[in-house]
């Protein structure tokens, strides 16, 4: 869309002559299957042009570009494209601003995290969907018209399952924010971040057949995201042959990186693993999280041997703090002597660490990895 600055006329140009600009008689060019799972799923038939809609919702014509385009909505000229819904959701966003509950900036981000995370998720479920049907319910009948009947039906119930899913992680990020230790920490935290990434994925790539290569990065990506839930991290996001993830445990982000490496050892079809970590100061946004801590996780990585995870100093500090890992093996032989001595257990350390060599690092100095493992008594 673009912005009529004068306030007047539609508040919306056409396309330049010679492109293919909507108008209001595009509709009738549409597929009409097309038009009729889009009243189904939205509920409403379009009745508004963007400029239509704007006013109805009480807004500028400037903000609800803003907010649509934030979205991840495509210009659409002058069409009669918008329903009700579109205003509605016009009307809250500025209506959280008026009420000083957002800044417009903070509405506008509000906008753009939810439409690129729906984004994604609603093609990758109506992939799944269709790729799932391999007869269709009647003789003649085409993907195309199966769409309709299927989405139909799963509407409702994905609607309520996503409002589930949302309130639960909700609940979770609520819960890590008021536990935060002041307000700088809400944003600015102290997390381990750990890359975990798939050795040789670019020769694989070339050996590979696209549906091959696709099945195995998605068996990564759904192994990768049960042991990261399972043991109490979070999936930031996957990258096809790399998984981002955080904790805020140094113990718990170490026992993720080592289930990783075993489970992937186990299964004859995957490529070896390595995993980068590091502890620090992360700067968290829009789900995603920056920063030097973030960087040095990722050149660890690069680094790490093949079935392997290593991890910075900090880290390690951290293990050694919390009692997780002793800092040398002598260490553990005396605690373990002293134990023994008074009829008590030896300390619980679950991981061992082994310092390496020192090496510079682009943009990072020079840094001393450690060697991550499981002790041996921890073995699984």
């Amino acid at each position: 869309m673009t912005v009529d600055d004068t306030g007047s006329g539609t508040g919306v140009h056409p396309a330049p002559d010679g492109e293919p600009g909507r108008d209001e008689n595009a509709e009738s060019e549409e597929n009409p299957l097309a038009l009729r799972l889009e009243q189904l799923i939205l509920g409403a038939e379009r009745r508004y042009t963007p400029f239509q809609a704007a006013r109805s919702a009480g807004v500028s014509m400037e903000l609800a570009s803003r907010f649509w385009r934030a979205m991840g909505f495509a210009d659409i000229g002058q069409a009669k494209a918008l329903t009700e819904a579109d205003v509605l959701a016009l009307r809250r966003l500025a209506g959280l601003v008026e009420a000083g509950l957002l800044s417009e900036a903070m509405a506008v981000q509000v906008a753009r995290s939810t439409g690129q995370t729906t984004a994604r998720l609603a093609e990758w479920q109506i992939d799944s969907f269709l790729e799932g049907l391999t007869e269709p319910p009647e003789p003649g009948m085409t993907r195309t018209e199966v769409t309709y009947p299927l989405v139909e039906l799963l509407l409702p119930e994905l609607e309520e399952f996503l409002v589930y899913v949302w309130r639960r992680q909700l609940a979770a990020a609520t819960g890590r924010v008021v536990q935060a230790g002041d307000d700088e920490e809400m944003v600015d935290r102290r997390l381990a971040v750990g890359f975990a990434d798939l050795v040789g994925f670019t020769r694989l790539t070339r050996r590979m057949e696209e549906e091959e290569l696709g099945e195995l990065v998605e068996a990564f990506e759904t192994t990768a995201a049960d042991l990261v839930a399972a043991h109490g991290g979070r999936l930031i996001k996957t990258l096809g042959d790399e998984v981002l993830y955080a904790a805020d445990d140094a113990g718990v982000a170490a026992e993720i990186a080592l289930r990783l490496i075993e489970t992937m050892a186990n299964d004859e079809t995957m490529p070896e693993l390595r995993v980068g970590i590091a502890f620090g100061t992360v700067t968290t946004r829009m789900g995603d999280v920056f920063g030097t801590t973030v960087n040095l996780a990722s050149r660890l990585t690069s680094i790490a041997p093949r079935d392997s995870v290593l991890v910075d100093g900090a880290f390690a500090e951290e293990l050694i703090h919390t009692g997780e890992a002793p800092a040398s093996e002598t260490e553990a032989a005396e605690a373990a002597a002293a134990a023994e001595k008074e009829g008590k257990e030896p300390p619980p350390y679950r991981f061992a660490l082994q310092p390496m060599w020192q090496r510079p690092v682009r943009g990072l100095g020079v840094i001393e990895p450690w060697l991550l493992a499981r002790r041996e008594a921890e073995s699984r």
